[in-house]
């Protein structure tokens, strides 16, 4: 069954936020994220994997969606990395508009960027 957007906008952002704070998580919750967004499990699959009940599940994900949600308004990083995407892809679109005998350079700097992130 296909998600609908906000299902899948969800789903994207677990995943994201998943990336950046997934090793702060208990092994447990990691185990239930990655089964539940990244493996696309259902709540009775993941209770039949582990022997609890679905809304065991349930309240491990919300747990951990809440903990990764909890360090992104502290930390701040998902959104820090976008502006930063965002801020590379503006300085790309300058560099392009600019001679071609001038580009190089900025180029270089931009690619540098884009490698640390």
């Amino acid at each position: 069954m296909p998600l609908d957007n906000d299902a899948l906008e969800k789903t994207n952002r677990i995943n994201v936020l998943y990336d950046f704070y997934g090793a702060l998580l208990t092994e447990k919750q990691q185990t239930f994220i990655k089964c539940y967004f990244q493996d696309d499990y259902t709540l009775g699959e993941i209770a039949a994997e582990f022997q609890i009940s679905r809304q065991a599940v349930y309240e491990h994900l919300k747990r951990a969606e809440q903990v990764l949600e909890d360090y992104e308004s502290k930390l701040g990083l998902v959104d820090r990395h976008g502006r930063l995407l965002a801020g590379i892809h503006l300085l790309e679109s300058q560099i392009a508009g600019l001679p071609a005998e001038w580009r190089e350079p900025f180029t270089a700097t931009a690619a540098k960027l884009r490698s640390a992130e």
